[in-house]
């Protein structure tokens, strides 16, 4: 039996990680009646990276979370390791953001983000997972939520929905959403391990990954200091690497840990539990990302960055433009206002993502990505570019060069077509 509703909120959000949380923040921070549904009960795990950039701290900062994010760990940069060579190099100057970032575990950062949405006035369903949208006249009112811990439904009524349930999308799908399969994927496994070197105020990437019989792969390994005792090591790949498919994701992190520098002090011995993964959706490739009463967000919309596989950062914005198209909606009366969180996302990141698709797709062919690491390796400012472009730290006058510079390499690779 399914519970009558009690009342109809103003918005319901599915979901209370990142993009769901921030959402729900910044809609109860207007004086908007919030309800958000969390399957899980906080504080939870997640697999992800950890690692903070500035713009995922500037969006916590805008949150009120900066005296929060001091009690984690801080690190200044980015360590580059690529055949035999390493670059230290340091967050970017960019108005507007930090030059720093933390490391914060999604045990403690969703948790956090989702009490500030709570102490906000939103209203957060811990144990309660959205199964069903409900339409009434081919519009969707609400939905229907079962409790996971008793095993009750009922039904929450909305004005409108925010789809923020992840990377799987349960929700997204029941709506019709779907994933753009040229667009490109990414498949990643991360586990945690003691470290002497926990505190380092580095994170580490390593750019010529190899398994076990010796062979380079196009993707990267991270190595993360929580600052607890652990550090966060893992392997991210991509799509465009026509095994990818193929790949032993535990086998390849296995490689990794036995190869990593020596003064992490890092070995299977050292491994706090099992490695998890898992596939995310890469580049806006899930689509469409707004409905007549709903917008969808983060990892449901496949906001996740194709140069570094960073999400948090953009779950953190797109809740936070869904949140301001959404309020307009509630504001005027106008249900067409949710036009402008998709306009806005083109705005935001159609150039930056067309970008990275073909930079992906060069990357995809080993031997090619050999070439620009090694090239790139031998030169600081090079790669002091180079970061800026994949942690999205360009300035919108550097977007034109950076986006003729990929093309050119992908004409080389023969791969432009499938690219953008």
């Amino acid at each position: 039996m399914i519970a009558a509703p009690t009342k109809r909120y103003d918005v319901a959000v599915v979901g209370a990680g990142p993009a769901g949380a921030a959402c729900a923040y910044w809609l109860a921070e207007a004086g908007h009646d919030v309800v958000v549904v969390e399957k899980k009960h906080f504080p939870r795990v997640k697999t992800c990276g950890d690692g903070l950039t500035p713009r995922s701290v500037k969006q916590l900062n805008d949150m009120g979370l900066s005296d929060d994010l001091r009690k984690h760990h801080r690190y200044e940069g980015l360590r580059s390791l690529a055949f035999g060579k390493t670059l230290e190099l340091k967050w970017p100057t960019v108005a507007g953001m930090p030059d720093y970032g933390y490391v914060v575990t999604r045990h403690d950062l969703d948790h956090l983000v989702a009490s500030r949405a709570v102490k906000s006035g939103a209203t957060l369903l811990e144990g309660h997972e959205a199964t069903t949208p409900i339409l009434r006249q081919g519009l969707m009112t609400g939905l229907v939520a079962t409790d996971k811990d008793r095993g009750a439904t009922r039904e929450i009524n909305a004005r409108y929905v925010v789809v923020a349930d992840g990377a799987n999308s349960r929700f997204g799908r029941a709506l019709g959403t779907s994933r753009d399969r040229i667009r490109p994927m990414g498949m990643a496994i991360r586990g945690y391990y003691t470290s002497p070197l926990h505190d380092d105020p580095w994170i580490e990437s390593c750019l010529d990954i190899r398994d076990k019989q010796g062979n380079s792969l196009p993707g990267y390994g991270w190595i993360f200091p929580v600052g607890d005792g652990r550090v966060n090591v893992g392997i991210g790949l991509l799509s465009t690497f026509n095994q990818w498919k193929d790949v032993n994701t535990t086998h390849l992190l296995n490689a990794y840990v036995d190869s990593a520098p020596s003064y992490w002090g890092i070995s299977p011995e050292t491994a706090c539990g099992p490695a998890t993964g898992g596939r995310l959706p890469m580049a806006l490739a899930v689509g469409p990302h707004v409905g007549p009463t709903h917008v969808v967000v983060g990892d449901a919309g496949g906001a996740i960055n194709p140069f570094n596989g960073e999400g948090i950062a953009y779950a953190y914005e797109t809740g936070r433009m869904a949140a301001e198209a959404v309020g307009e909606a509630l504001r005027t009366g106008n249900g067409m206002a949710l036009q402008g969180y998709g306009d806005r996302l083109q705005t935001e990141y159609g150039l930056y993502y067309r970008v990275a698709r073909a930079f992906v797709h060069v990357i995809g062919k080993p031997e090619l990505m050999r070439a620009l690491v090694a090239t790139g390796m031998h030169s600081r400012t090079l790669m002091e570019w180079v970061l800026r472009i994949m942690a999205n730290l360009l300035r919108p006058d550097e977007l034109g060069p950076a986006e003729a510079v990929y093309r050119a390499v992908a004409r080389i690779a023969g791969v432009l077509p499938e690219a953008v």
